[in-house]
């Protein structure tokens, strides 16, 4: 079956940052965001969200701690990048850029 060709609204929905790197800059921008709020920045759902929260949690990239009813995030920067071609990176080459450029604007 050919392929249809792609629309304006086709070719513009991919993004080159994954859901998991829009969450984990979110929250290294704002350590006592609302997994809500996450979910409205990034354009996903809250389960979406706590799902991607709950991994990187797993995988060590971030910890989370109760300060009274709300939750604090804390992005480990040291963490390196998971893929192989960017294994000899760490989080801290990703959004330390980030969010540098966040507080220009």
């Amino acid at each position: 079956m050919p392929k249809k060709p792609a629309t304006a609204d086709t070719s513009q929905n991919w993004t080159f940052l994954s859901n998991h790197a829009h969450v984990l800059v979110c929250v290294a921008k704002n350590p006592d965001v609302r997994l809500s709020e996450v979910a409205e920045l990034v354009g996903v759902r809250e389960r979406t969200v706590h799902r991607i929260v709950h991994e990187l949690i797993d995988a060590g990239y971030i910890s989370v701690t109760k300060v009274g009813r709300n939750n604090v995030y804390s992005v480990d920067l040291d963490k390196p990048l998971r893929h192989p071609l960017e294994a000899e990176h760490n989080i801290h080459a990703i959004v330390t850029p980030l969010l540098k450029k966040a507080k220009r604007s």
